[in-house]
């Protein structure tokens, strides 16, 4: 998912390569002036409102955000004992946040030992984004981590023959499914409710959430669980999935124009780090 993570291209599991002539280094950090206007909240208040900010991305890795320490409210952070090596960035010291009352420890991070090469995240410090209330550019909620501009979604109509079978039972027959094509996956078809038999999915407790698509719900289907997945009130800007249904092709059948759909490798979502396990509680967090 976008240019570090999933398969991207400095993910370390990139599904392309480098046209180099020589080897690159196995690890490769880019960090890139954001060029938004960024503003986080803690315990009620604005902490930071900077149009200054600096975006890191580290290999396997989401994005994330360093402002400049100065732009930061005084008093807000409170530095610790707690000391910690990046392997790439070198000595990291850590800060409890402190506001209106409220103090979470190891909620900032500041690197105080860096390389030559990473000039650019001097005198910054980033925030755990799940310790904070809400993050914004400009009036608009962020969620789940940093805005990636590399993380791309198209989803795009098509008139294939797509058939889903689950124990020897047709669930879903279709000409008129619709494509998502997204950053660091291989495509998901998704199928419009007509064209399936709805009495085949057994909806089940547990969501997920993604910081792109909204909350997804899931299906069982005969013996196989959650083989199937649906945004049922997709964000605005994927609206035309809004309650379509997706199947899992390591699961069940999924043909397409006679051709059974295998997973692709390397497709596993995993939350990395400690404040990036996107849960669904994160997005009713009040902002």
């Amino acid at each position: 998912m976008g240019l570090s993570w999933q398969q991207g291209p400095l993910s370390g599991s990139g599904v392309g390569r480098f046209l180099s002539p020589v080897p690159l280094p196995e690890r490769l950090l880019f960090a890139e002036p954001l060029r938004r206007r960024m503003r986080v909240r803690f315990a009620g208040r604005w902490i930071v409102d900077s149009e200054d900010v600096v975006l890191l991305h580290e290999p396997g890795r989401y994005p994330v955000a360093y402002f400049r320490y100065q732009d930061l409210a005084p008093g807000v952070l409170e530095p610790t004992d707690t000391v910690t090596r990046h392997q790439d960035l070198g000595a990291t010291s850590w800060y409890a946040v402190r506001a209106g009352g409220k103090r979470t420890p190891r909620a900032a991070w500041r690197h105080t030992d860096l390389p030559a090469y990473a000039g650019e995240l001097h005198g910054r410090v980033a925030l755990a984004w799940r310790a904070m209330d809400a993050c914004y550019e400009e009036d608009e909620r962020i969620l789940g981590h940093a805005a990636d501009a590399y993380h791309r979604i198209d989803i795009r109509r098509a008139s294939r023959h797509l058939v889903v079978r689950c124990e020897g039972r047709v669930v879903a027959d279709s000409t008129a499914p619709v494509v998502l094509y997204e950053s660091g996956f291989a495509p998901r078809w998704y199928v419009p409710r007509a064209d399936i038999d709805v009495a085949a999915l057994t909806p089940v407790d547990g969501k997920t959430f993604c910081p792109y698509k909204g909350l997804a719900s899931y299906y069982d289907i005969g013996g196989s669980q959650r083989s199937a997945w649906s945004y049922r009130e997709a964000y605005s800007e994927v609206a035309r999935v809004s309650d379509l249904v997706s199947f899992e092709p390591d699961k069940v059948e999924v043909e397409l124009e006679g051709t059974r759909l295998a997973p692709a490798p390397g497709q596993s979502v995993v939350p990395h780090g400690f404040d990036r396990d996107l849960t669904p509680d994160f997005v009713g967090t009040d902002a």
